[in-house]
């Protein structure tokens, strides 16, 4: 009995001390190799990641190439292009270029819209454009402030010019400033903390505006400042789909531009499209069910103006004009109306224009 029970006892001792082993070396294998396992799924999720980051920075670093590769399936509207040069072939001393897109629809129009002119003051759409990318990249902040500096001022529209020398304004203000009264001071202090005109111009190619060009601060009445119309099109098409900027940025993009005071050539042109003339423009516009977005510039020689369109059935379209001519030339900026005027029936298929000119 002694004997059976010591063999016991060495059996149970034997399995207790085995036990112990086991575990202790499972303690220190065991995390090892799922440490090495967890290792390989980090690093393959990492390349997953940075592979998809160089993915998409390729995209947007080409999304010029991009749109243009999908204008080639995209309808042309042959009608839209005979009734603009119908009205352009009227004023053959004015040079036009002129561009619509309707993503919704996949229809485009465009004469010469590829041609470098005059931008005025819808350089300043790009500029924001810039801007709202600074400032998601923390690049930029809203509560900085920009301090007015003599040689920042510019001479036209706007009231920063007339504020003290050394008087600071918050970068919101600044931009908000920019385009709602198209003030040019503001536009220079903006400018001038994005980098300077170099900066702004490598980043306007950065983002595919391969026809944009500043070369002077504004009011810029020589008109070196370039721009196409199928570029300023493409920058607020890019934006409004969210290739450009995220959720939140391309929000604050529609609120600004929205602030914009000036709306007598293409939304007055759409609003008579419509069969309305009207000094309350955006208001007549709202009861027939459209809300446009635009950017105005005039510097005399050049007339130029881009928007974006939201239509009756929430469909959005893009479109731009620039006019060059003699200075101050009434024709310009009408023509730029009537041009407007003949998108109405291909914002919204089927409804018939109501133009009465």
């Amino acid at each position: 009995m002694k004997s059976y029970l010591k063999l016991i006892t060495n059996i149970l001792l034997t399995s207790i001390g085995l036990s112990v082993l086991l575990g202790t070396l499972l303690r220190i294998y065991g995390p090892i190799n799922q440490s090495d396992k967890t290792n390989k799924v980090i690093r393959k999720i990492g390349k997953s990641k940075r592979s998809f980051e160089k993915e998409l920075l390729s995209r947007k670093s080409n999304l010029s190439l991009f749109y243009n590769d999908k204008l080639q399936r995209f309808e042309r509207l042959e009608e839209l292009v005979k009734k603009w040069e119908n009205l352009i072939v009227k004023h053959p001393d004015l040079n036009v270029s002129a561009f619509f897109l309707s993503l919704d629809n996949e229809v485009y129009a465009e004469i010469k819209s590829d041609i470098k002119l005059s931008a005025a003051s819808s350089i300043k759409v790009p500029i924001l454009i810039v801007l709202l990318r600074m400032l998601e990249k923390e690049e930029i902040f809203w509560d900085e402030k920009l301090i007015l500096t003599e040689d920042l001022i510019g001479s036209g529209s706007g009231w920063m010019a007339y504020q003290e020398i050394g008087e600071g304004f918050h970068v919101f203000e600044v931009a908000s400033e920019m385009i709602r009264v198209s003030d040019n001071t503001a536009t220079n202090l903006l400018i001038k903390r994005i980098g300077g005109i170099n900066m702004i111009n490598q980043k306007f190619k950065e983002i595919g505006l391969k026809n944009t060009k500043i070369n002077n601060y504004l009011p810029d009445l020589d008109g070196t400042n370039l721009t196409s119309t199928k570029d300023l099109s493409l920058a607020i098409a890019l934006v409004d789909k969210g290739y450009l900027l995220n959720v939140r940025s391309r929000d604050i993009f529609r609120e600004i531009m929205q602030k914009s005071k000036t709306n007598t050539l293409i939304p007055s042109g759409i609003l008579r499209g419509l069969g309305k003339r009207s000094q309350d423009i955006d208001y007549h516009l709202s009861l027939k069910g459209y809300l446009v977005h635009n950017k105005t510039g005039d510097i005399g020689i050049s007339y130029s103006d881009t928007a974006l369109i939201q239509t009756p059935n929430n469909s959005k379209a893009f479109a731009s004009f620039i006019v060059k001519g003699p200075f101050n030339d009434p024709r310009s900026p009408e023509l730029i109306r009537n041009l407007s005027a003949e998108l109405v029936p291909f914002l919204v298929p089927n409804q018939k224009s109501s133009n009465q000119n």
